[in-house]
């Protein structure tokens, strides 16, 4: 079954290596017959959060925010990719998720981090458990992290040869609990959500 997921990529730094991971795994739900749609912070230009989107009257929310909004309801999942500063998920990519709530709600969503170095961002990805739990999503059991990851992927998010067995057979294990936990999300919001 086909699903809809926003990969959520939180980096605007300049030469940013992290987008290759972001590329790798909209390319590896794309060949597992989802429909993934990267955000870029860099590409939808979110102002700093003043007011979340549904503090704005009907229509009147920035045109970007309109775009993820409607984005974000179609959305049968949610993939975060977050690289780490400072053992926290990078500024961008808070603000790109605080700017939504209720969009989010019965939602599941994958988690995967990145570094330059050797702990692929694993203690980002701790406090985006917390943080997604918070904005009302379940996130799967399995994270995928990614050390080291300029030697992992080439520009475009191919995995170099010698780790593409690897990182496909980590990938899938991801994939198939992501699809497994929002097929039944979804069957269970088309019954009625407790509070949306």
């Amino acid at each position: 079954m086909s699903l809809a997921i926003p990969v959520l990529y939180g980096s605007v730094r300049t030469d940013r290596v992290g987008i290759r991971a972001a590329r790798y795994v909209c390319d590896r739900l794309r060949d597992a017959g989802h429909t993934p749609t990267l955000v870029d912070p860099v590409e939808v230009d979110l102002p700093l959060l003043d007011r979340m989107h549904k503090e704005y009257a009907p229509g009147e929310a920035p045109d970007p925010m309109e775009r993820l909004a409607g984005l974000y309801r179609e959305a049968d999942a949610f993939v975060i990719v977050s690289g780490e500063y400072n053992h926290l998920p990078p500024p961008a990519l808070v603000n790109l998720l605080d700017h939504f709530l209720n969009a989010y709600y019965w939602r599941p969503a994958g988690i995967v981090t990145y570094s330059r170095g050797s702990f692929g961002g694993v203690r980002a990805g701790v406090h985006l458990r917390d943080m997604l739990a918070e904005l009302g999503m379940m996130t799967t059991p399995t994270a995928l992290a990614y050390p080291r990851v300029g030697a992992l992927f080439d520009a475009e998010g191919a995995p170099v040869p010698t780790e593409a067995e690897g990182l496909a057979t980590r990938f899938g294990r991801f994939e198939t609990e992501l699809t497994w936990v929002a097929e039944a999300l979804r069957a269970k919001r088309a019954e009625g959500v407790p509070y949306t």
